[in-house]
């Protein structure tokens, strides 16, 4: 069978059908995409145009935060002792720089000082924000300041301009108090995380300072204010070619703090102190306000605002003195004998006559002598605080225990930390049979009887604070309140309480004169402080009680320490009040290894810082200008008068001069 070949035709129909479908389909398809592509497009052009037209402005601009002045610190009298000043200061943008070595190298020819912190430059430009200009040197002269505007062309990436730094006019005189800012830094960032907040922006600008002690850490987020920010126009490369002033937002300040120091108060109560290291609070006794509360030897907290350097800071670490610590709430001493007249207060509260006399033959015996400071014979309690007999009060204690000296004492204002804004307070210590229990000496828990000779006088476990004194001082001063310290006045002008609704204290008002008296006989003729005393203001005296609390043991060698090393002298303490018949203001000061005794070395600083505030006190003043009495400084403006001296030209005891910064 043969095969043939099968030829098959179309027809012309059928092709042109299949064209036709084809062409339909195509059609179809190009019409639905330019119906998606003129939607797409109203849509971006007629519908989103104001959006997308924001988003492009915004790549045209930046917004940087600018941060806010610092608020300002006064005292009572409105004086600023912690404020804001202009500073020339030169900066770097990483992101502006071609090379940042070189820039830097460039730079360092300019300031040759910020060679030496290279290191630390590069790490914080490093770390900053992209476009975030971060200060290299601040405070620069005039000088460096043109010069770096003069080569600003050759320099890319870095700017010179002037900023506001926090500045402490009176330099080391509330260094404690105030405390100090500096920069923020990643503990700082690290703690807020731990805390489940989120850091604050302006946290990250590394122009931005907080507060790191005192009122400026405790009243940090009132003094920061509120951040502003700068909108401003920038070209392909992120680099600022102009401002809108439009669309930035200024800063505003910080909160205004007041608080009840005095200025001239508080100047005067570190200057009396020299190169002795101690503490000094002065409060008034009817509302508690402190005045001054010092804490000696000072440091400048100017020196941190920029960054101490570290050469600075190690000497002011190491000295023995320690300048960095707060002795007024931080520092704790025994109170040697000011702690007397509460042991004669535990006594009388549980029923002992301040009439009774003790014998005082210059020893007390307890398993061992006790020394006395001399034979005092027959006294009573006004007779044994005017003495300071320590045979009187280790009696006293003996017969009452620790737990009856403790209860008083804590009464009065020992071993517990006050709320005045502050932190670091140390509570110190109260010692009485229940710590003894947990804290045993030989394992038994037991307090001995050979301990309570010395807690009598002031002594072995005990230890207080400079703000407690005052406080007890003052308490004493009253009479009938449980007066507490205040130190913040206002806050952004709003006025803190003012603490004068005082709980009474637990003892009969006749009790705390027998105190006062004994304290007047003190600074009287006979009386252990009375040839440093003496303010020298007529009718208008002082009552006090000294103390010398004991560093170590010094068995048989000098009591004192005296020709031995600093730091194994006495301290020496002195409390005070004034006037004597119209109690105003409470003092405590303490000589931290002075050696000398409390109505050596503690007694003339008090009364020189007592004397500036009495004669401050309007009151008080116009008391003794009445008296037909003249203040020491209007006595000596009338004899240079009568010489032809300048009067204004004189120094006086109220405006005493800052004290010189720590170089």
């Amino acid at each position: 069978m043969s095969s043939e070949p099968h030829i098959f035709f179309s027809d012309v129909n059928e092709r042109q059908g299949s064209f036709l479908r084809r062409t339909f389909l195509l059609g179809g398809g190009m019409a639905l995409g330019t119906v998606a592509l003129v939607g797409r497009l109203a849509q971006l052009q007629i519908f989103k145009s104001e959006e997308y037209a924001t988003l492009a402005t915004n790549n045209q601009f930046n917004f940087r935060l600018v941060p806010p002045p610092r608020g300002l610190i006064k005292d009572r009298n409105g004086v600023v002792i912690a404020g804001n000043r202009p500073s020339f200061r030169v900066l770097v943008v990483r992101d502006e720089t071609k090379d940042l070595d070189q820039t830097l190298d460039l730079l360092g020819q300019l300031l040759p000082d910020t060679l030496e912190r290279r290191r630390t430059i590069i790490r914080e430009v490093n770390a900053a924000p992209r476009f975030s200009p971060v200060p290299v040197k601040s405070d620069l002269s005039w000088e460096e300041f043109s010069k770096v505007n003069l080569h600003a062309a050759e320099l890319p990436g870095v700017m010179a301009d002037m900023n506001e730094a926090r500045y402490y006019p009176f330099g080391g005189a509330y260094a404690h108090v105030i405390g100090y800012v500096a920069k923020v830094s990643d503990r700082d960032i690290k703690a807020i995380r731990d805390k489940g907040e989120q850091p604050a922006s302006i946290l990250f600008n590394p122009g931005f300072r907080i507060g790191r002690q005192g009122i400026e850490k405790a009243l940090d987020t009132d003094l920061r204010g509120e951040a502003g920010g700068k909108r401003v126009e920038v070209d392909a490369r992120g680099r600022v070619v102009a401002e809108d002033a439009a669309g930035s937002k200024a800063p505003v300040q910080g909160s205004e703090i007041m608080l009840t120091l005095d200025n001239d108060v508080q100047n005067r109560a570190l200057e009396v102190f020299g190169e002795e290291a101690g503490s000094c609070v002065v409060m008034d006794v009817r509302n508690g306000d402190i005045l001054a509360m010092v804490s000696s030897p000072s440091f400048d907290p100017n020196l941190f605002v920029s960054g101490v350097p570290s050469k600075i800071y190690r000497a002011l670490a190491d000295y023995e003195r320690r300048p960095l610590l707060d002795k007024a709430l931080g520092g704790t001493f025994a109170p040697g004998s000011t702690f007397k007249p509460i042991v004669g207060l535990a006594a009388m509260k549980r029923g002992w006559d301040p009439n009774r006399r003790v014998v005082c033959n210059g020893s007390f015996f307890l398993g061992r002598r006790f020394a006395c400071l001399g034979r005092h014979g027959a006294l009573d309690l006004r007779g044994a605080i005017k003495a300071s007999c320590n045979v009187y009060f280790m009696t006293i204690a003996t017969e009452f225990g620790p737990d009856a000296i403790a209860e008083t004492a804590r009464d009065m204002g020992f071993g517990q930390s006050f709320d005045i804004g502050l932190t670091g307070q140390k509570a110190g210590l109260v010692p009485d049979r229940e710590w003894r229990r947990r804290n045993p000496v030989r394992g038994d828990g037991k307090w001995y009887p050979g301990e309570t000779p010395s807690y009598g006088i002031g002594q072995g476990a005990l230890n207080v604070n400079a703000l407690q004194l005052a406080v007890y001082t003052a308490r004493i001063a009253n009479g009938q309140k449980a007066v507490t310290p205040r130190l913040i006045k206002s806050i952004g002008g709003v006025e803190q309480t003012s603490g004068t609704a005082f709980a009474d204290l637990p003892f009969d008002p006749a009790m705390l004169k027998v105190l006062r008296d004994g304290m007047e006989a003190v600074t009287d003729v006979g009386g252990t402080g009375f040839r440093n005393s003496q303010l020298g203001l007529g009718a208008v005296r002082m009552a006090g009680k000294t103390g010398t609390a004991q560093a170590q043991n010094y068995g048989a060698g000098s009591r004192k320490g005296a020709g031995r090393p600093w730091a194994q002298k006495d301290h020496n303490l002195f409390i005070a009040y004034a006037p004597t018949d119209n109690p105003r203001y409470a003092v405590s000061v303490i000589v931290q290894h002075g050696g000398l005794g409390g109505g050596t070395a503690g007694a003339p600083r008090a009364r020189e810082v007592m004397k500036v505030a009495l004669l401050k006190d309007p009151e008080i003043r116009a008391r003794i200008e009445q008296a037909g009495f003249e203040a020491p400084e209007d006595a000596g403006a009338r004899e240079a008068e009568a010489r032809g001296e300048p009067v204004d030209a004189l120094p006086t005891d109220i405006a005493a001069p800052a004290p010189e910064p720590i170089q």
